[in-house]
């Protein structure tokens, strides 16, 4: 992860990004592991390399890394972002491979990665870290003139371990996309949410609950129940992150346009 000194020189940096190189259709990606992605990553801290036909490069699909450049996207997403684990294949290609298929008038897709394994929801709080880098490199991921059109989060894993944490998580989520909008002056950016396939404790349901019960316009949520996890029951296999990278295409073109 960035340290604090670090995202503020960035932030401050205006580094210049080349005009050959603009995206103009930007989709943030945020939340924990399975948005990062462990799709392939393998117990002994290594990726198995395998990429899936949806989740192959494509020249109108960059990638916004962690010096704010933009550059030619390719698995794993989140490499210089969720640097403390092992990253593999998520949801990102797969869903910016189908959106573009299916919508090719969002000419070339930006994917601003900002997830990082093992985080709570308060983790993302305003004023955190997390939060601040989020804010901080969407705002740089338009310097070039693309326009953000929506966030893609999965997270909640993390705070199924306390009935606590569990029982706020609904009213903390809902703040914290409030304050995304409100911060990125975009009060009615599509969201798209996962409710979990997962948990790391007793309350997965009481929190897929929460992501399932919150009513919010243009907030869509889509049940990843089901998708095949890895042999560790948490992360979802390369294969269900492509299957959920489609849903997530599928629910972004049903959403209205900002």
């Amino acid at each position: 992860m960035l340290s604090l000194l670090l995202l503020t020189l960035l932030a401050h940096a205006q580094l210049p990004l080349p005009a050959s190189s603009q995206p103009n259709s930007i989709f943030i990606l945020a939340g924990q592991s399975n948005m990062s992605g462990r799709g392939g990553a393998t117990r002994n801290n290594t990726w198995d390399g395998f990429v899936p036909p949806e989740c192959r490069p494509n020249p109108k699909i960059l990638r916004l890394t962690a010096t704010l450049a933009w550059v030619p996207a390719a698995e794993p997403l989140h490499k210089d972002i969720d640097v403390y684990a092992t990253v593999g294949v998520g949801p990102g290609m797969a869903f910016a491979n189908s959106v573009l298929a299916r919508d090719p008038g969002l000419g070339v897709v930006g994917l601003v990665p900002c997830a990082v394994g093992g985080t709570t929801i308060d983790q993302w709080s305003r004023g955190s870290f997390l939060y601040g880098q989020l804010v901080t490199r969407a705002s740089a991921a338009v310097q070039g003139g693309g326009k953000i059109k929506g966030m893609l989060w999965y997270q909640g894993e993390s705070d199924t371990a306390s009935l606590e944490a569990a029982e706020l998580y609904k009213g903390r989520l809902e703040k914290f996309f409030v304050d995304v909008r409100s911060d990125l002056k975009l009060p009615l950016l599509p969201i798209i949410q996962v409710a979990l396939a997962s948990g790391l404790g007793p309350y997965t349901e009481k929190v897929r609950e929460a992501q399932l019960g919150l009513n919010l316009t243009n907030v869509e949520c889509v049940d990843a129940k089901g998708l095949q996890l890895e042999p560790d029951y948490v992360h979802l296999t390369t294969q269900a992150e492509v299957q959920l990278g489609k849903m997530l295409a599928d629910s972004f073109l049903h959403t209205e346009p900002v």
